[in-house]
């Protein structure tokens, strides 16, 4: 029986090592702490957040159409990455109201819901059920090691490191990890770059699963078998998207769609990629393994920044996420209300970080480079 008892027991050293409380409160407590109206979905004031947005690209896109008849070069180059930054931005607030629609947070309606979400989804080659399923086990497992399904930390055997009592260089920093600045920046891009689609496509930096899990593969441990209409029909929306843009390509030329649409959909990802990063990796927030992990303090996990400006057009994904993550179906048009009250309510347990956005990529992308195999509350090392 001792043995069982000191089994169960969980192995918090890291947490007493750095200071770090855990938390023991409910999710009743936090929602009593916010006002009702915060959880209320107005379908009419979701959808003028959505003519918003498509007024943006039509006006930005118009105004684009308009570029190649300047006679200057100099004017060219200039005017069209600034469509493609403004567009990428814009399309990122779409993207945030279709993720929205999967929440069920857009209205009281399921099939409001999901006939939006899926046409905004697919217009960003998103396919909407099955990013849906997977973000939803995302957020039931938030900061779990072995559950969660994106931004896992490597741990230590994995990145090929001696266990930790036969390394030399303990806790870090490893020189394993040294790089050049240009190195650094080469792996920046190809996360910004390629990461997004290669996790629709390959499920990169989400759980181990064996064989090809992918948000296209109806048959992968990902999803279960009742969801194989919902899968198929999401690859069926970007099937159409590609089809669209496939047609304009011949009809105004591949050039065209590449400078209209493709650039400024990787313009998209490189936003999408950059916020959920920073939102679920920084040096002094841990992750918990079963023995310590539950929901709420796995909602905890996560962290609110400022992107400035840009939080208007992002529809405020990125300083109210900790509002999100405890209750998913709240329109974003009540978190910032709700936040004020959360930061009340989690005390020292809310997280938030107002670093400037480019130091805060660089100080995590260099500090959280593993975890120890072992511990329950386990901390990035580097």
């Amino acid at each position: 029986m001792a043995a069982d008892d000191k089994t169960a027991q969980p192995v918090i050293d890291e947490a007493i090592e750095r200071g770090w409380e855990i938390p023991d409160f409910t999710i009743k407590e936090i929602r009593d702490a916010i006002p009702a109206h915060c959880f209320r979905r107005d379908t009419f004031r979701s959808f003028t957040y959505v003519f918003h947005d498509i007024f943006l690209i039509a006006v930005l896109a118009y105004a684009a159409s308009y570029i190649d008849d300047i006679p200057s070069q100099a004017a060219r180059v200039v005017l069209w990455p600034l469509y493609w930054i403004a567009q990428g931005i814009v399309g990122t607030g779409v993207w945030v109201i279709g993720h929205e629609c999967g929440h069920q947070a857009f209205s009281p309606s399921k099939a409001i819901n999901n006939g939006v979400g899926m046409v905004l989804h697919s217009a960003l080659l998103v396919p909407y059920h099955s990013w849906k399923l997977s973000h939803s086990r995302h957020h039931k497992a938030t900061g779990h090691m072995s559950k969660d399904q994106v931004f896992l930390p490597s741990t230590r055997s994995k990145v090929g490191l001696p266990a930790r009592d036969q390394d030399p260089e303990g806790d870090g920093p490893h020189s394993a990890f040294d790089e050049s600045p240009l190195a650094t920046l080469w792996g920046m891009f190809l996360m910004f770059g390629f990461g997004w689609p290669l996790y629709l496509l390959t499920n990169v930096a989400g759980q181990d699963y064996p064989g090809w899990a992918s948000h296209f593969n109806p048959y992968c441990a990902i999803f279960e078998e009742h969801h194989f209409w919902e899968v198929m029909q999401s690859t069926a929306g970007v099937s159409v998207t590609i089809g669209i843009l496939t047609y304009l390509g011949q009809t105004f030329g591949t050039l065209a769609v590449i400078k209209y649409y493709l650039i400024p959909y990787l313009g998209v990802n490189f936003w999408l990629v950059l916020i959920t990063y920073l939102q679920h990796t920084h040096p002094q927030l841990p992750h918990y393994r079963e023995n310590v992990w539950n929901f709420q303090r796995g909602a905890a996990l996560t962290i609110d920044r400022s992107f400035g400006i840009l939080n208007y057009f992002h529809h405020h994904i990125s300083d109210t996420h900790v509002a999100h993550h405890f209750f998913s179906t709240m329109p974003h048009y009540h978190a910032e209300e709700a936040t004020h009250y959360i930061k009340k309510a989690l005390g020292k347990h809310y997280m938030s970080d107002m670093t400037p956005i480019a130091v805060a990529l660089w100080q995590s992308w260099k500090e959280c480079r593993f975890v120890e195999d072992e511990g329950d509350v386990v901390f990035y090392k580097n």
